[in-house]
């Protein structure tokens, strides 16, 4: 990997140390079911991705920037991270990978501005993320950030990355989560993108290893803007295979998804009678929850509890 910029990225990329102290679980506290991609270069999607209303918004430093405007992009991306309106979301940069000239100074610029994750792409074995990790908590100490307060997350995106997901998924406590890359995946195997066959064991692949890991899992982008019933085709496929989310890269594609996630109504009563029913026995000291004379373990509590969460942050479903 290249040396990591020193006098002239800290000079350059200065910022203040973030107000909270430790990690956030931001993923306890809220879904994560989108992720839109925003090209670090687009100077009006930048400063306005937020109003669209995502889970989570990933600003691109890697593919979707051409190279004549990397450096434009990450400074764009720095000032971004840092203001008011991005305080609050789930801010996730995708960086060009570190044995590249870009990536190590992105790593630079997003950790001092705050990012709260740091995308990894084409990951394909654990040692790169430790030697992310690394280099992530060297920045930290240098700017004042509290250590392990930037989580990370790794982009699958070839048959090796499959291959090693559960190792990649388990390598830092860091980790956040693992987003599978379709377009790169089906090159690799030689195939194409078509009607999900082509992509099945590696959802499944990266889906158990995110299980393993306790972190969240990223389905791939749905790239024809024009074809909704075929998006939410996929999107109930990914549903029921158990993903959290999916990227996304078009705003209009955020309600669509949210839509699909959202329960019933019949599906959010039951919800609230069963945490209801958790929370009367546990305030009776009981260890048996039982609703309706059916018995209700923690798994299905837990359930009810999210789907409760889908709820409140859209609604049922229309």
């Amino acid at each position: 990997m290249p040396a990591r910029p020193q006098a002239a990225a800290m000079s350059t990329y200065t910022a203040t140390p973030a107000p909270h102290a430790g990690r956030r679980d931001m993923r306890a506290e809220r879904p994560h079911r989108s992720m839109l991609f925003i090209p670090g270069s687009n100077a009006a999607m930048v400063a306005t991705a937020y109003v669209f209303g995502p889970d989570a918004v990933m600003f691109d430093l890697e593919d979707g920037v051409a190279l004549r405007e990397k450096d434009s992009a990450r400074l764009m991306v720095f000032h971004a991270l840092q203001h008011l309106s991005y305080q609050d979301m789930e801010t996730v940069v995708r960086i060009n990978p570190l044995d590249t000239p870009f990536g190590p100074a992105d790593l630079e610029a997003v950790v001092r501005a705050g990012a709260k994750v740091v995308r990894l792409p084409k990951t394909e074995t654990p040692d790169q993320i430790h030697e992310l990790e690394r280099h992530v908590e060297d920045i930290e100490r240098a700017c004042g950030r509290p250590v392990g307060s930037t989580r990370l997350m790794a982009a699958i995106e070839s048959a090796s990355g499959v291959v090693n997901a559960v190792a990649i998924a388990t390598a830092s406590p860091r980790m956040d989560s693992i987003a599978l890359a379709g377009f790169d995946y089906v090159i690799d195997m030689q195939t194409t993108r078509g009607d999900g066959t082509e992509l099945f064991y590696a959802r499944c692949a990266v889906l158990h290893a995110a299980r393993v890991a306790g972190i969240g899992a990223y389905d791939v982008v749905w790239s024809d803007l024009s074809d909704e019933d075929g998006f939410l085709a996929e999107v109930e496929l990914i549903k029921r295979l158990g993903f959290d989310g999916k990227s996304l890269i078009n705003p209009r594609q955020i309600d669509l998804l949210h839509n699909a996630y959202a329960p019933t109504q019949s599906e959010l009563d039951h919800a609230r009678l069963v945490i209801e029913a958790a929370d009367r026995a546990e305030a009776q000291g009981l260890g048996v929850i039982s609703l309706n004379g059916k018995m209700i373990d923690a798994p299905i509590v837990a359930a009810a509890r999210r789907t409760v969460q889908y709820a409140d942050a859209s609604g049922v479903r229309r």
